[in-house]
């Protein structure tokens, strides 16, 4: 019988599957048990029988103070970790009273320019009792440094910090577009950030490699991984360059991946995930740390396949989203909110957002046994193609001279543009139905129902100037230049840049002048024409 049609991946997907389909399959090898080698049923021999998954609602707007009463709602509404949206600037390396940041302070995301900034951001909230996730690459550094001074000013150590920086730049040049500095020296300040936490913050999570938004830009399932997992191979490598080994590295990567509606081949992708990872660590990198084998994610639901048209119907796409997740074995999840494709979440659609997963976990059984899918024809074979296609992808990308080679080439970008292509002609032409959009409309605008957004007060660019002039004017401007020239120095050089950065962020440099330090330096990245 001829396939019905093709997989989000373009992989033949069979209308009818049969024990023919897993002939010659040896369930030993290629499933394990939950929480063993090659970790296909999941990482943990428990999974969520124990406890559900964390969590972790991604917040963040306007300015610290704002954010902060977010997290405190969210935190009494029962999530579980916090996630840290930043806006623009901060996202950049620019603060906000820099030219470049008019008219972006606040919007995306939480302005945070300063010490004061992340101590107000945090403000009652105890950071040794909260995961804490913040989404923030090319400044990684400075913003993991801050978070740090504030828990050192709560009295925390650094080794009761649980959290995790995205700190994933490759996939910036790629797909998102907030890179600051050429691709080696921000491969140099990332390995210097493993060093750093793995000194001062054992129980942080350094990177998260990130096919999140990759997979936003137009990539497929395929696609999603084999650039995730390529980009985490050069992490790997640059790692063991800077000495450090891949059992010490290996349990502390976590990845971040999406979760369409596509329920079937989602679950396969993160199952082959899994399987190829615990390959590449065990049997290329020689770990020998089973938890360096582990391929640990966290999953957010499909923000590109919101719609504006008729929202309601984006809690049902979240819903099926967010099961996809939780049944390819998700450590954390964050549900969009119903309004994201109009606007920042409202606090009513954000709480709506973390019930779906408290429906997850709490009313329905998918927590009562272990990977439920185990030993499906259907998905294990979609689990076989998925890996199957992606080791081949991730040939390719070795083919060209690893990811960072090939990112210079515009591969990975050329890639998933072809593929965003076809899924925008697919919509448009009625073949790739969106509810709502192109079929099941409504008869008239007036029909959909009015919808008050959340707005940002515009004000808030004007206080955050107001703010940074009255920092620099109270600071030790000598103990700031100081700091700032050895963070200099130890750029120039071959030193860890993360420990002169943290002691110019103590003395209150910003942001923006931390970066500006490091691109007198480093320089800035021009990408290439045509790429």
């Amino acid at each position: 019988m001829a396939p019905a049609h093709a997989s989000e991946s373009g992989l033949p997907f069979e209308p009818v599957y049969g024990p023919e389909a897993l002939a010659d399959w040896d369930p030993a090898a290629r499933l394990g048990v939950p929480g063993g080698y090659p970790f296909t049923r999941g990482v943990y021999p428990t999974m969520y029988t124990g406890r559900p998954w964390t969590m972790r609602q991604y917040a963040g707007f306007g300015t610290a103070a704002e954010s902060n009463a977010r997290y405190r709602q969210l935190i009494a509404d029962g999530t579980t970790g916090l996630s840290v949206a930043f806006d623009l600037p901060t996202q950049m390396g620019h603060d906000s009273d820099a030219p470049l940041a008019h008219g972006e302070v606040g919007r995306v995301g939480v302005a945070v320019d300063s010490l004061d900034d992340m101590r107000e951001l945090f403000a009652g909230i105890p950071l040794d009792r909260v995961s804490t996730s913040m989404t923030i690459n090319a400044p990684a550094a400075p913003l993991l440094l801050l978070y740090e001074l504030v828990a050192e000013e709560q009295g925390v150590p650094g080794d009761r910090l649980d959290g995790t920086v995205q700190n994933d730049v490759l996939k910036e040049y790629i797909a998102r577009g907030t890179y600051i500095f050429p691709p080696e020296p921000s491969l140099r300040l990332t390995a210097d950030t493993f060093r750093y936490c793995s000194e001062r913050l054992p129980r942080w999570n350094p990177i998260s490699v990130s096919g999140y938004h990759m997979a936003e830009a137009g990539a497929s399932p395929v696609q999603e991984v084999a650039f995730t997992l390529a980009n985490a191979v050069a992490y790997l490598r640059t790692a063991l360059d800077a000495g450090l080994t891949a059992d010490r590295l290996g349990p502390r990567l976590s990845f971040f991946f999406v979760a369409r509606t596509t329920f079937l081949e989602e679950v396969a992708k993160f199952r082959a995930a899994r399987r190829i990872w615990a390959r590449i660590m065990r049997d290329e990198f020689g770990a020998r740390q089973p938890k360096a084998w582990m391929l640990r994610f966290h999953t957010q639901t499909a923000g590109v396949q919101l719609t504006a048209q008729q929202p309601e119907v984006n809690l049902v796409r979240v819903a099926v989203q967010a099961l996809g997740a939780v049944l390819g074995g998700t450590q954390s999840l964050h549900t969009n909110a119903f309004d994201e494709a109009i606007a920042l979440p409202t606090a009513h659609a954000a709480r709506l957002a973390l019930r779906t997963q408290q429906v997850l976990a709490y009313e329905t059984d998918v927590t009562a046994t272990v990977d439920p899918f185990a030993g499906s024809y259907a998905v294990e074979s979609l689990t076989d193609a998925v890996e199957e296609a992606v080791v081949a992808l991730m040939g390719r990308i070795e083919e060209l001279g690893g990811a960072v080679a090939a990112l210079h080439q515009g591969f990975q970008t050329g890639e998933i543009e072809r593929n965003a292509y076809r899924i925008a002609r697919e919509t448009d032409s009625g073949e790739r139905v969106v509810v709502g959009v192109n079929r099941f409309r409504l008869g008239t605008a007036d029909e959909e129902r009015s919808y008050e957004p959340l707005r940002v007060d515009p004000a808030i660019e004007s206080r955050q100037k107001a703010r940074l002039a009255e920092l620099r004017a109270a600071r030790d401007g000598r103990a700031v230049t100081e700091s700032l020239t050895a963070l200099r120095t130890a750029a120039e050089g071959s030193a860890n840049v993360l420990y002169p950065m943290k002691e110019a962020l103590r003395a209150r440099a910003t942001v923006g002048e931390v970066c500006n330090t490091l691109r007198e330096v480093w320089g800035v990245h021009r990408p290439a024409a045509g790429t």
